[in-house]
């Protein structure tokens, strides 16, 4: 006789599902970044990592003890290389089988990886995810969702003077956004307003196809959803913090997020809302299921909402957003996307829930900060901060207050929860990534200033780090992306 699958009716059944969850469910990443906090509401719920941010001191977290030095390229090879490890191996056999494995960035050889392991990966296949990742079929898809880029035209230019006659049939005219159509947004984004900009990164743009836009002044407006059974389910808009020299080197990289009600007019949330279920919709019609980001260009000069980047995956916008007033009225919105691929039915009232997120999702203030090394040298690292509550000392340094397995119980803007990313003996370059900071309060003005706040909470963080120079320094270049 067949089992009934259980069926769950509204959040209390839900949220009771997940703290009785029996599934093991394997987050698998260079750190836990993406889905730290989580396991306050998913039992069961484990994270597997390469860089050790917590020196053995979660609970969850399971870093393999033998890690010989190695050049990753790549999120995915990160990934691949603990998927195939022994330890990892062994890590998931004693959990038991039927196992759950949730990825950040994941290819073909991962879903052999962990298929070869018992562990099934909970999201679209990776050759799907490929495809929507490429701006151009963003934008494709934005056109027919009616949710429409800032002004542009695609196609290819091998010149200065092919792109211009781009350009010009377009009416774009010569202050130029190129995007190639894979990759972090601050390595794929080119502005170009003469040839020696196009020069400096000719190899590259003559290659691939190319999104150009018409240069605004926008301000990046970010938003996680989930495809579900039962529509599309909307979550908090976030303010981006973009390219700022003191956090990233890269002009165009994403650097932070600020969480705070005002980010949009009442208007404009209600138009982000349409616009994001609608490319729900037309991603549902591509076969995609589950969770998605969407970053919005906001014209600073007109107020329109214009599509940025699509991302059919896991987001680095996560963190802030479990910690919200519509996080706690409901769920994180991954537990949506979980919903999706455990063995259960459910029933759920997908309007209430969106109209609860719209009207207290953003309620509390939040900011994360992705800060990055952004000396063009390479050095072994002596001396790290530790993952946990930081406040700054009387002189300014960045002084460890007590140990925190993520930032849910920040009380004031006085202190910081700091995951750490490198560990003593590992090395810093040009692009690595040193850590991430998480604070209640803002940390950009409403001109996208860094605050003196901000500045010097990142001095201080950086002041920890000490170093050994390595001569002659090597070509790094860093594979980790925390956003996604």
């Amino acid at each position: 006789m067949t089992a009934t699958r259980p069926v769950l009716r509204g959040m209390a059944e839900v949220r009771a599902f997940f703290r009785t969850n029996t599934t093991p469910i394997h987050f698998v990443s260079p750190t836990a970044f993406n889905l730290l906090g989580l396991d306050r509401w998913v039992r069961n719920l484990y994270y597997v990592n390469y860089f050790d941010s917590f020196q053995t001191h979660h609970p969850r977290v399971f870093v393999p003890r033998e890690r010989p030095y190695r050049e990753f390229q790549s999120v995915e090879e990160i990934c691949n290389y603990l998927l195939g490890h022994k330890e990892v191996a062994d890590f998931v056999d004693h959990h038991g089988p039927g196992g759950k494995a949730a990825f950040v960035m994941f290819d073909e050889e991962t879903e052999r990886m962990a298929a070869a392991i018992g562990l099934e990966i909970i999201h679209p296949p990776a050759a799907l995810r490929k495809r929507l990742d490429s701006k151009i079929v963003t934008t494709e898809i934005g056109n027919d969702a009616g949710v429409p880029s800032a002004p542009n035209t695609l196609g290819r230019a091998t010149t200065y003077e092919e792109l211009m006659t781009l350009a010009r049939a377009a009416d774009l005219g010569e202050d130029l956004v190129v995007q190639t159509p894979y990759g972090d947004s601050g390595r794929t984004t080119f502005f170009i307003r003469t040839q020696a900009d196009w020069e400096k990164d000719a190899d590259d743009l003559g290659s691939q196809d190319l999104k150009v836009m018409r240069r605004i002044r926008p301000y990046e407006v970010c938003v996680e959803a989930v495809i579900t059974r039962h529509g599309t389910i909307v979550g908090p808009y976030v303010a981006s913090l973009i390219g700022h020299p003191e956090l990233t080197p890269y002009k165009g990289g994403w650097c932070g997020n600020d969480l705070y009600p005002e980010v949009l007019s009442d208007a404009q949330r209600e138009q982000a809302g349409a616009m994001t279920r609608r490319l729900g919709d037309r991603l549902a019609k591509e076969g995609y299921r589950g969770f998605f980001e969407v970053d919005y260009l906001v014209d600073t000069e007109t107020g329109n909402l214009y599509l940025g980047e699509l991302n059919p995956r896991v987001s680095g916008l996560s963190p802030i957003t479990h910690v919200t007033l519509g996080a706690y009225s409901d769920a994180p919105l991954f537990l949506f996307h979980l919903l999706e691929y455990l063995d259960v039915d459910y029933e759920i009232d997908i309007e209430g829930i969106n109209e609860r997120w719209a009207r207290i999702g953003a309620d509390d203030v939040w900011s994360q900060l992705i800060v990055k090394e952004t000396v063009d040298q390479v050095e072994q690292l002596t001396v790290t901060p530790r993952t946990g509550v930081h406040r700054l000392a009387a002189d300014g340094s960045f002084q460890w207050v007590r140990p925190a397995n993520d930032w849910h119980n920040l009380m004031t803007e006085d202190e910081v929860f700091y995951l750490r990313v490198p560990s003593p003996g590992d090395y810093r370059y040009k692009g690595a990534d040193l850590g991430v900071i998480v604070a209640r309060g803002r940390m950009q003005t409403d001109d996208l200033q860094l605050t003196d706040r901000c500045r010097s909470w990142i001095g201080a963080l950086r002041g920890s780090f000490h170093g050994v120079p390595i001569t002659p320094p090597k070509p790094y270049d860093s594979p980790i992306s925390l956003k996604g």
